[in-house]
């Protein structure tokens, strides 16, 4: 049995029952890979179910708010897979009649879908012949045939690309693409594949040659980015002082506390005594508590948070106009950063 077929063998004996799996709708089809996309399936499963429940045509989610999406996007991260959604539900709605696109060449021209998802979209929904290439294809590929060009270039992605397109079976094109990915995600593994029982065994580069823990190559990320982030947590009442960040740096459009960020991490004492704290809160507040520092990991970016609780003692004429109060109610109605919601819980 050649390659495509030992493949599909294996998918019918030992896919996973996804709900995405049970359909041929390229909106549903686009919910989950776009949720899917750097999410494992255990935590992205719960998020398509809510989307998929709150928005079941692409009319609905066009018609949802950006807050209302990113809401039901909180704690997912990659924030801007979500507005690009949005923005891709409206597009379907005036240029394709409300009817979702089902070709490989029309769904590239959706924002947000790139090589990998249009293919994934169109040969789920219409069996169209487009190989799928995700971290998964590359890991099989490059140990299957014992290939050392690094997948994160662009010669290793076009040399993965022309070689996945070649081996698919072209009659059951949709079967093909969900069996490569599966087989990577469960039998070859990127750590402690299960190689005894694999049925490529006999053929495989990799395994021949020692070289499963080798490969695939990949080119080291860049130097991840260390941030330092002062949160100011000023509460009146039952409520706290937030606000919606306009900026285009990380967690645009997201609800979160009063921030100061410095260079170096910071004492809270040296914090409320800047320019920066003072011209915003007065010169005269009293510190009630600092918590626990936090750590929070982004793809770039390593973030070392720090929640500042004040009294609240302060100048509020002072305060910026785009700050508000909000209670438990309304806070459940905003899009947070996981940060700041994680935070919250100490107080509801």
């Amino acid at each position: 049995m050649n390659f495509s077929g030992e493949i599909i063998n294996w998918y019918q004996l030992h896919k996973r029952d996804l709900p995405w799996r049970n359909t041929t709708d390229p909106y549903i089809i686009w919910l989950s890979e776009i949720i899917m996309q750097q999410t494992r399936v255990e935590q992205g499963t719960p998020y398509f179910n809510r989307f998929a429940e709150t928005f079941p045509t692409v009319s609905d989610f066009a018609s949802a708010t950006e807050d209302e999406i990113l809401k039901l996007w909180q704690g997912l991260g990659y924030y801007s897979r979500g507005r690009n959604m949005h923005h891709t539900a409206q597009m379907v709605m005036e240029e394709h009649a409300g009817y979702f696109p089902n070709k490989y060449s029309e769904l590239l021209k959706l924002k947000g879908v790139g090589e990998y998802t249009a293919a994934a979209i169109s040969s789920f929904s219409n069996n169209e012949a487009q190989a799928v290439v995700d971290g998964n294809v590359f890991r099989l590929l490059s140990r299957y045939f014992g290939i050392d060009t690094p997948i994160n270039t662009g010669a290793g992605k076009k040399l993965f690309t022309v070689l996945a397109n070649e081996l698919m079976d072209k009659n059951q094109a949709g079967t093909y693409n969900q069996a490569v990915m599966e087989f990577g995600s469960l039998q070859c593994k990127p750590v402690n594949p299960n190689c005894s029982v694999c049925p490529l065994i006999s053929s495989c580069q990799a395994y021949q040659q020692s070289r499963i823990q080798e490969l695939p190559v990949k080119l080291k990320a860049k130097k991840v980015r260390n941030r330092f982030f002062n949160y100011i947590v000023l509460k009146r009442e039952d409520q706290f002082l937030i606000h919606k960040l306009q900026s285009n740096d990380i967690w645009q459009n997201l609800h979160q506390f009063p921030l100061i960020e410095t260079e170096f991490a910071t004492d809270a004492s040296n914090i409320i005594q800047s320019e920066n704290f003072t011209s915003q809160f007065g010169n005269k507040i009293i510190l009630k508590k600092v918590h626990q520092p936090v750590k929070h990991l982004l793809s770039h970016q390593k973030l070392h948070a720090q929640f500042i609780e004040i009294e609240p003692n302060v100048d509020y004429k002072s305060i910026p106009k785009n700050y508000f109060f909000a209670g438990e109610q309304v806070l459940k109605e905003l899009a947070q950063p996981k940060l700041i919601f994680e935070f919250l819980k100490k107080f509801f």
